[in-house]
């Protein structure tokens, strides 16, 4: 999966510069098509028909390159949406399965190993609650009693024991 995002993210930058040609390709065609249609009204001004009809055929195809260029672009921005989105949900599903997955083979292994036990009726020690509560309560009883015996040492150093 990872070497799937690492392809979409590739694909996207891809993408994007091929979106950038296609835009610089459609300013160059739109100038063209901006100096022929000069040239055409320059032409009828000084009533050069050989000229205006060359200047309106050159006009004609920069006119259906444009149409054409931008239609492209149109549909490589659709496309570069579409990517980015796929991109952005891949990206999301492996991170999910990167935070469920242990790191190393042994840290995979005592997964297993703790669903296998808790399959059979076990509990884990950090998901038990009963043993926590235990283990507090002991932890408890061994606070007291060493306060008791501190309590002890103390009143015999002071010989009130």
């Amino acid at each position: 999966m990872r070497d799937a995002v690492i392809q979409a993210r590739t694909s996207i930058e891809a993408m994007r510069q091929g979106i950038g040609q296609t835009e610089q390709r459609l300013a160059h065609e739109r100038q063209q098509l901006a100096d022929a249609e000069r040239r055409g009204r320059l032409a009828q001004e000084i009533q050069d028909a050989e000229t205006q009809a060359v200047a309106e055929r050159f006009a004609a195809k920069h006119r259906e390159r444009v149409d054409v260029l931008e239609r492209k672009l149109d549909a490589q921005q659709s496309e570069l949406v579409l990517a980015e989105r796929e991109f952005d949900e891949m990206k999301a599903k492996l991170l999910e399965v990167e935070r469920q997955r242990p790191a190393t083979d042994a840290a995979r292994s005592v997964e297993s190993a703790w669903r296998d036990l808790e399959a059979a009726g076990g509990a884990r020690p950090e998901t038990d609650l009963e043993d926590q509560l235990l283990r507090s309560q002991l932890d408890r009883s061994a606070r007291e009693a060493r306060a008791e015996e501190q309590l002890r040492e103390l009143k015999k150093k002071m010989g009130k024991g």
